[in-house]
């Protein structure tokens, strides 16, 4: 087999064609569906610092929750559960009808279990012997 490995390049990556072929794909099994939609949320102070932001993508009717972070001195004011609804309430506008996020064992599995999520699967000793929990939610 004559096949050679090397870095996407930059028009490659750009031209969109390697996520095309994969759509093709997926489309002859579970059908046509949008493509990836993105959601960039931030949380602002009165000063118009960023305390908080999320990152997220709704592909194949899933909201995929990538990231989620508020600054120290503003957790357990209720900023990232106001993220967490909005993007919610965004994905569920674009078709997703679930969502899906991981969170190691120090971060937020608490957190999230508050607002509906269910552990799906874990992958325990994933770094330093903690686990890493896949959860889950209906929306």
């Amino acid at each position: 087999m004559n096949v050679t490995i090397y870095p996407a390049t930059d028009e490659e990556v750009h031209s969109g064609y390697v996520g095309r072929q994969l759509r093709e794909f997926n489309y002859g099994h579970v059908g046509e569906y949008p493509q990836a939609q993105y959601i960039r949320l931030n949380a602002r102070d009165a000063s118009d610092q960023v305390v908080g932001g999320l990152r997220a993508v709704v592909v194949m009717y899933w909201l995929r929750v990538e990231v989620l972070w508020v600054i120290a001195t503003r957790r357990g004011q209720g900023i990232g559960s106001r993220l967490m609804a909005e993007a919610e309430r965004a994905a569920f506008a674009m078709g997703a009808r679930n969502a899906a996020l991981e969170t190691f064992e120090w971060q937020a599995p608490r957190f999230y279990e508050k607002l509906g999520y269910q552990e799906a699967a874990r992958m325990e000793d994933y770094v330093g012997g903690f686990y890493l929990a896949v959860l889950r939610k209906s929306l």
